[in-house]
């Protein structure tokens, strides 16, 4: 009797949810909700990325911040060189204060774009919403924006920078500078997947913006009439932004950040349309 019990329980059908996935019809839709459900795997994708950058390295962590540290130092040879103007401010802190921002932007769009291509057997075996692969790729940067900019606002102190209301300011800079490099990212990890020549192009996009980028030189040396197309860039109104809000050089971004704040919602929107409208592609070509 207790053999057929045990033998009823083990034939006992469980009724499971079932989850039919179809493919997209019309225009693709932004789908924050499926998002928002899967927060959870964003999380241990992002916390993924993470680990994986400093597995088995020397220096683990430190390189978040040896990385802008060390290019600051060549730029303040190359600034002393040229005589690049700072507008006063120290070469090392005018320079480093550019390199926090612009470090997280070229790591981000660097791992974002190479999110789906490099998680292939993953994408090709189980369902989930692929947007969580990029934007875990610019989520793991945050630890290394947070390490830098502790050694931003130490270098600082150390200088005797005055402090204003524009330090209120700084959320804004850091969450454009968050907006830019998602909006990049989705473009350039959906087109990954179908041209694999774009991870050779990543590398020359990221070296030709820290060029049109006032990283290492003030945008005060551009001319006026080509500020507005120069702020179409997103990247100017965050470095920008930074060395106001926190340095005080330049007077208040205005116009240009404006510009750069509407060209990086445009990319982000733009971004996120064009990733759903090939997701539904990427299984098969990756």
């Amino acid at each position: 009797m207790g053999n057929d019990g045990a033998g009823a329980a083990l034939t006992q059908t469980v009724d499971l949810p079932q989850l039919t996935i179809e493919p997209s019809r019309g225009l693709p839709q932004l789908n924050f909700g499926e998002l928002f459900r899967y927060r959870e795997l964003l999380y241990f994708l992002t916390w993924r990325d993470i680990k994986v950058r400093y597995k088995q390295t020397i220096l683990g962590a430190a390189w978040a911040i040896l990385q802008p540290f060390l290019t600051m130092v060549v730029f303040v040879m190359i600034g002393g060189l040229a005589d690049i103007p700072t507008s006063g401010i120290p070469r090392p802190l005018f320079y480093y204060t550019a390199l926090v921002p612009w470090t997280f932007f070229a790591n981000g769009l660097t791992l974002s774009a190479n999110s789906l291509v490099g998680s292939a057997n993953l994408i090709t075996k189980v369902y989930f919403p692929r947007l969580t692969m990029p934007i875990a790729g610019v989520l793991a940067g945050v630890v290394d924006f947070a390490l830098a900019f502790l050694l931003l606002l130490g270098m600082a102190v150390f200088y005797g920078t005055s402090t204003s209301r524009n330090l209120l300011w700084l959320p804004f800079f850091a969450v454009l500078a968050l907006v830019a490099t998602l909006g990049i990212g989705l473009w350039l990890s959906a087109m990954n997947v179908q041209f694999r020549d774009i991870r050779y192009v990543v590398p020359f996009l990221v070296q030709f913006g820290l060029f049109i980028t006032p990283v290492l030189y003030p945008s005060s040396l551009i001319p006026s009439s080509w500020l507005p197309l120069y702020s179409l860039n997103p990247m100017v109104g965050v470095v920008e932004g930074f060395r106001w809000a926190l340095l005080g050089v330049g007077p208040d971004p205005g116009t240009s950040l404006m510009i750069s704040s509407v060209a990086a919602l445009v990319v982000l929107s733009t971004g996120w349309l064009y990733f759903r409208h090939m997701e539904d592609t990427f299984a098969d070509l990756v």
